[in-house]
């Protein structure tokens, strides 16, 4: 299997080649020349297999190019007790009748994007080595909160990379910007950015496609690649855990082999969603993909019409992940649902950075409601949610799951769907605790981070992540900020170049 870009299909590489870039010098996005299908008795055979061997399996499918040994020594080295504070990696909590929370925060930075993150850094060494490329790799990252963290720990004194990581000011957890700024190894950078989200974003894009700055990379005999979701090797991942819990719930006898399930994602960057929609194109029986926004409902109004709009106004919320205008993985699921039009994903995307909007044909909106749902809620929704499902279930959500489950709560009265249904729950309330704690207690108290974090495992009974108590006594490292127009060269001056 090859890989093209979405905004110049005659592009054709491996997937080493994909990993190894990132991001395509036309400025598109990797995705696979085909979807690889899988049976259903495959995925039931998949119940038999540890987490890690799930993954090899399917990572098989889309990397065509690994050997199985290189497989495995990627998805083992990775997913593992070591690693992850379970052996299961990822855990199903029942939390009602025919709905299953989908825990993903096991992992050492107590975030969801630790499931791509410890894989990735092996992912990228291996392909190295396959493309012959003798080059150290710079990665670079924006990040609304926990794909910063979780990229700096797999990344962390990996021979051969060095890895730069920016994030909003003021637009992330306290809890996220300790984990950040504490970040030891000799390879990491990290930097605040004065701006938001989006404004991170943009700013990677642009120095990682600036021909001047990849000219003095490669003179120092270094080239660019990144860990976010713009990365096939941070996006392949992130389809095994949906494949593996239908797997885990028909061996678990909670649904039977073929029927189909509802999965909701709380999303800004649409690059854990789009893996659901990738699962549900391989073979795994999908119902609807619910898309869950918080109060920057850009993609809510986006499914619901197909107008996307940034023109609006950028919301800093208690889900600080989902605080983003711009989805960059929306561009890989409109590449398939245009026909692979790499023309058309040229004109709505230039008009996505010209004009701040775009319309996609009414084909192109009629599949979107065929396979997605959309809604969003805002923060007193949220924090609302969280106490409700805490008084009722002895369950307590963090912010970002708790926005999905109140999306999945109006989406089933609205249209009376029954079908059973999993949540993507993508972070540990720890790394919210003032949020957190206003919704269940109506108040967090004047009390600094740790404080608030034994107080909210006093009120949750919740052991506390050994990562994140041990953060308390690490030094902060990192305290640069920088203006949006700095970022090229802050990334020249931390490389001497």
């Amino acid at each position: 299997m090859f890989y093209k870009s979405t905004r110049n299909s005659d592009v054709k590489i491996s997937s080493a080649e994909a990993i190894v870039q990132g991001i395509s010098a036309d400025g598109g996005l990797f995705v696979p020349s085909e979807i690889p299908s899988i049976s259903m008795d495959e995925i039931v055979s998949l119940g038999d297999m540890s987490y890690a061997e799930r993954a090899a399996y399917i990572f098989k499918k889309f990397l065509t190019d690994f050997t199985d040994a290189e497989l495995k020594y990627c998805t083992e080295s990775a997913y593992n007790d070591k690693s992850f504070a379970t052996a299961n990696i990822a855990e199903i909590s029942h939390l009602f009748d025919g709905t299953y929370v989908l825990e993903l925060w096991h992992g050492p930075t107590c975030a969801f994007k630790d499931m791509a993150l410890q894989i990735l850094p092996y992912l990228l060494t291996t392909s190295l080595k396959k493309t012959g490329i003798n080059k150290k790799v710079v990665i670079l990252v924006a990040t609304s909160g926990d794909t910063g963290k979780a990229a700096l720990e797999g990344f962390a004194d990996v021979e051969g990379t060095s890895i730069m990581v920016f994030y909003p000011q003021d637009g992330v957890s306290a809890m996220q910007k300790r984990q950040m700024a504490t970040q030891e190894g000799r390879n990491v950078t990290v930097c605040a950015l004065n701006g938001n989200f989006d404004d991170c974003q943009n700013g990677v894009k642009a120095v990682f496609t600036n021909e001047e700055i990849k000219q003095k990379l490669s003179d120092g005999g270094m080239m660019f690649s990144s860990a976010n979701s713009i990365n096939w090797g941070r996006l392949a991942p992130q389809i095994i855990y949906y494949i593996s819990t239908y797997a885990e719930l028909v061996k678990d006898g909670e649904i039977n082999a073929g029927d189909k399930i509802n999965v909701v994602v709380p999303t800004g960057n649409f690059g854990n969603i789009l893996a659901a929609y990738y699962a549900k194109n391989m073979g795994m029986p999908v119902n609807k993909l619910i898309c869950a926004s918080n109060a920057n409902n850009v993609l809510t109004d986006f499914i619901n019409t197909g107008v996307y709009d940034r023109n609006r106004r950028f919301i800093t919320t208690v889900s600080p992940s989902m605080d983003i205008l711009i989805s960059s993985n929306l561009e890989r699921l409109l590449y398939i649902m245009c026909g692979e039009n790499d023309a058309q994903i040229r004109e709505w995307f230039g008009k996505l950075a010209s004009e701040g909007r775009y319309e996609v044909t009414d084909d192109v909106k009629a599949k979107l409601k065929a396979d997605f749902a959309a809604g969003c809620c805002d923060d007193v929704q949220t924090k609302a949610c969280i106490k409700e499902i805490y008084d009722k279930y002895s369950y307590t959500l963090d912010t970002h799951t708790a926005v999905a489950v109140k999306v999945y709560e109006d989406y089933k009265k609205a249209t009376g769907d029954n079908t059973k249904t999993v949540i993507a729950s993508t972070a540990s309330p720890y790394k919210f605790s003032t949020a957190v704690l206003e919704a269940i207690e109506g108040t967090a108290g004047d009390m600094d981070e740790f404080d608030k974090v034994e107080k909210l495992h006093e009120v949750s009974g919740y052991d506390v992540p050994k990562s994140l108590a041990e953060l308390k006594d690490k030094e902060i490292r990192f305290t640069g900020v920088i203006g949006r127009d700095e970022m090229k060269d802050f990334v020249l001056r931390s490389l001497s170049l």
